[in-house]
């Protein structure tokens, strides 16, 4: 085999060594990767976001708020798995909801007896923030001026007051809203409930004196990011904060139906009362 010469090699070295060198200055100035666009949604006259559409949550916090295992109904010896609740994973950020001994007390009594005190067993009006991820769609009506939510749970509704905050006249199950615009995000602030909704089947419950803060924004066109900040130092120890998906109904002609619940419950109320 013949002998590589010296000034081969030498030459052979050289072009090595300018081939990584361009390399490594190509790499240098390639552009860096960068992140896609957030997501601009479509807008309204007034420049802000449009959140008109039919909504809904895709969990279990209507069960529980916490972490949970499924569990069988209230009558599986009768229904079987009819009924039925799901498992599910906690909306809570931190996982569970600081409460003060006292009230956390009544919670279990609640979960014991929830089949005589829950409202949603009786047809109450769902409340807030429950309404949001019961298992039924919402639809969001917004104008140049308010804000209407439309539940299908029960036909229960409540406008956002957009204009100058407004004052609750008197406590009720839905409360008084006040929204307003930080950037793409729309943030309602919600007093003047008036303490008797739950959050959940679980006994998980608020008083009159609650203080909820939600916020909707856009993570893609066809999702909402929806988070709600609780307090209430009646009964908690610190605010804490609930955060889930809501997604577009998509299908065609989606549409709110009817669920007027009380014909569901009247036995339940009032069948005590009928005559023997």
């Amino acid at each position: 085999m013949a002998t590589m010469s010296k000034s081969s090699r030498i030459t052979i070295t050289f072009v090595a060594a300018a081939v990584a060198l361009s390399a490594l200055i190509a790499g240098q100035q390639r552009p860096a990767p960068t992140s896609p666009p957030a997501y601009r949604a479509p807008r309204m006259a007034d420049g802000h976001p449009d959140l008109n559409g039919i909504w809904q949550a895709m969990v279990t916090a209507n069960w529980d708020l916490q972490d949970h295992d499924a569990q069988p109904g209230p009558h599986p010896e009768v229904m079987g798995a009819y009924g039925a609740g799901p498992a599910g994973q906690s909306v809570i950020e931190g996982g569970e909801i600081p409460y003060k001994p006292e009230a956390a007390a009544k919670q279990k009594e609640n979960l014991k007896n929830r089949l005589l005190l829950d409202p949603e067993v009786k047809c109450f009006m769902p409340g807030v923030p429950r309404g949001t991820y019961m298992p039924f769609p919402f639809q969001i009506i917004q104008s140049q001026r308010d804000i209407a939510i439309a539940y299908e749970y029960a036909t229960a509704n409540r406008v956002i007051n957009m204009g100058k905050p407004k004052e609750a006249a008197v406590d009720t199950w839905m409360g008084n809203s006040n929204g307003r615009w930080e950037g793409e995000t729309l943030v309602v602030d919600v007093t003047g409930l008036n303490g008797e909704s739950w959050f959940d089947r679980s006994g998980n419950f608020m008083s009159e004196n609650v203080h909820i803060i939600e916020r909707y924004a856009f993570a893609d066109a066809d999702h909402l990011n929806y988070e709600a900040t609780i307090e209430d130092n009646t009964i908690f120890t610190r605010p804490w904060k609930i955060s889930l998906p809501l997604y577009r109904r998509k299908e065609k002609n989606a549409q709110l139906n009817e669920f007027k619940c009380v014909e569901f419950a009247e036995e339940l109320l009032y069948g005590h009362l009928r005559k023997k």
